[in-house]
């Protein structure tokens, strides 16, 4: 399992140097509901709008979008092992939420601060 992160979503959506390897996407893929608005926030502020909206509703086609509970936003609440922001915070909550559950989610992402604290967590990354 795959816990995709908006800097992933991104760079495949809008093209950028770094873009994740195609057998990225054949492994199921989870991540918050917060991916969505961020993605939505993203492309609308690049005035992206009408020409990504088909290729963004099938990429979060093919997520699973955790709600953010009372669980996971309790977690959020808590401190963690290094300084976060506070949506990677909700990121990671959720991620911890799926490892309570039986689950071993494994980070995408290309934010080097996510990528610490995902590590400092104990969870695995995606090269």
């Amino acid at each position: 399992m795959i816990y995709l992160d908006t800097s992933v979503a991104l760079a495949h959506l809008l093209g950028e140097t770094l873009a994740p390897p195609a057998a990225l996407w054949s492994d199921p893929i989870v991540s918050s509901r917060l991916l969505e608005y961020e993605i939505w926030t993203r492309v609308h502020a690049r005035g992206l709008s009408r020409s990504h909206e088909d290729e963004v509703r099938q990429l979060l086609a093919t997520v699973a979008l955790l709600e953010m509970n009372p669980l996971v936003l309790a977690r959020a609440l808590e401190p963690f092992p290094v300084p976060v922001r506070t949506l990677d915070a909700l990121h990671l909550a959720s991620m911890e939420y799926l490892r309570a559950r039986g689950e071993k989610p494994r980070l995408a992402s290309y934010d080097e601060r996510m990528l610490r604290a995902a590590q400092a967590l104990g969870f695995a990354v995606v090269s």
